[in-house]
């Protein structure tokens, strides 16, 4: 018996409903953001593999998929120093990188501020498990060129309306930044240099619990002080009830000392979406962000805000995003805002019950062995000039299954072909809906 042939390890095929219902997931997800004033572009699944390399992707370069350079001779592959040095292209791990590089080369092209929508594949090389693939589709809005809290607002006004349009309900968007978790760092007396391994740490706390993360701070040999500090704030007592979102709510989870600029700049931006969700008259205006002060987000390129969504069915993120100012002057040279929401689709897609959308019409044309090509193929070319989709199909044994199939498939109308049809006029339409 032969082997399966399965995709790589990690990707997926597609059946034809599946691609369908995949496609209008996807359709409700541009809509919305266009609504919202994002333009959708497009960028290359490669870019060059020192710009992949560059520091700017966190953990995720070290699961690049390298390209080799043409022509690798044995004395190429001996002299390498590292696997990197045979590569000069890489597949995108994902679009945040890829899109500081586009505006890098088209910036006098576009607007002062820049809403782009970009919905396309990246590549990881994941060890593959449940809703983690190595080849995976990724929604991202960004805004580049507005420093101000606006960029947020607009970010998560526009996912939570696509999490709506979608009919996900029960989502909350876990908010922090960047900036009250390096204070908070500062308070509790952890080095500079300690910073970015103890996010690292703290990172871990949905997976280790708290205990976990003090011991892990203890082996690793950081300030004995600064640990004590983190481990007497885990243990404070907690609130009554949660508070609204807001600059009380923000305060009173964070220890004293941290920015009170940064803190009502964050509640700022939860002020307006709140604002928002009831003009349009959303039932989760109240509940729909969250302030964590643990949410910490891998990469390490963000400088402001951070955001990530929740489900209460999933034990893992539907997606996130933050400000990453520092990105687009690596290229440029000179400073550009910039924040950016990725909403994670494969995760997303089992969730949502989309109703297929029915054909204004579809027809399937079933024939027998004995009709003419060029008949069948003039019947089709006619129906499809009156705007009907067709198909055409040879006449199984077992009818009503192969009917049955049809009506599944999206198809409203058949009609039988025999050779005594000439014309489109001749044809007997039925209707698969009845």
């Amino acid at each position: 018996m032969a082997s399966p042939v399965n995709p790589p390890r990690g990707m997926r095929d597609f059946l034809p409903s599946d691609k369908s219902r995949r496609e209008r997931v996807l359709g409700v997800i541009r809509r919305t953001y266009r609504s919202h004033g994002f333009d959708e572009i497009e960028t290359p699944v490669m870019e060059d593999s020192s710009r992949l390399h560059a520091g700017l992707g966190g953990d995720n370069e070290k699961l690049a998929f390298g390209v080799l350079k043409r022509g690798l001779t044995p004395e190429d592959f001996a002299g390498a120093k590292d696997a990197l040095d045979l590569a000069d292209l890489g597949l995108r791990f994902d679009l945040t990188v890829p899109l500081a590089r586009f505006y890098a080369s088209h910036r006098a092209e576009l607007p002062t501020v820049f809403r782009a929508i970009q919905i396309a594949p990246v590549w990881r090389a994941e060890r593959p498990q449940k809703g983690r693939y190595r080849q995976f589709v990724q929604c991202d809005i960004d805004i580049i060129g507005e420093a101000g809290p606006l960029a947020e607002v607009e970010l998560l006004v526009a996912t939570a309306a696509t999490l709506d349009s979608l009919g996900l309900v029960g989502c909350t968007i876990r908010v922090n930044d960047r900036r009250l978790l390096i204070g908070m760092l500062e308070v509790f007396g952890f080095a500079p240099a300690e910073y970015e391994q103890v996010l690292i740490t703290i990172d871990k706390l949905d997976k280790v619990g708290e205990s976990g993360v003090v011991a892990e701070l203890r082996e690793r040999g950081t300030t004995p002080a600064a640990i004590d500090a983190l481990e007497g704030y885990f243990a404070r007592p907690a609130p009554d009830a949660p508070l609204p979102f807001g600059a009380e709510s923000i305060a009173a989870a964070l220890p004293a000392g941290v920015d009170p600029v940064v803190i009502a700049e964050l509640a700022s931006i939860g002020a307006a979406v709140d604002a928002a969700r009831r003009a349009e008259g959303a039932d989760d205006a109240d509940s729909l962000i969250t302030f964590d002060p643990f949410l910490v987000r891998g990469m390490g390129y963000y400088t402001g805000p951070i955001f990530e969504v929740a489900h209460p069915s999933l034990g893992y993120s539907l997606g996130g995003g933050g400000r990453y100012d520092g990105m687009i002057g690596r290229f440029l040279g000179s400073e550009v805002p910039a924040t950016g929401f990725s909403l994670g689709f494969e995760r997303l897609v089992d969730l949502v019950e989309l109703e297929e959308d029915a054909e204004a019409d579809a027809a399937a044309l079933l024939y027998d062995a004995g009709v003419a090509p060029e008949a069948l193929a003039a019947l089709k070319t006619a129906l499809i000039a009156r705007g009907t989709r067709v198909r055409l199909a040879r006449r199984a044994k077992n009818t009503k299954v192969q009917l049955d199939g049809l009506l599944a498939e999206g198809f409203t109308r058949y009609a039988v072909v025999t050779g005594a049809v000439t014309s489109v006029d001749d044809l007997e339409m039925r209707s698969l809906t009845a």
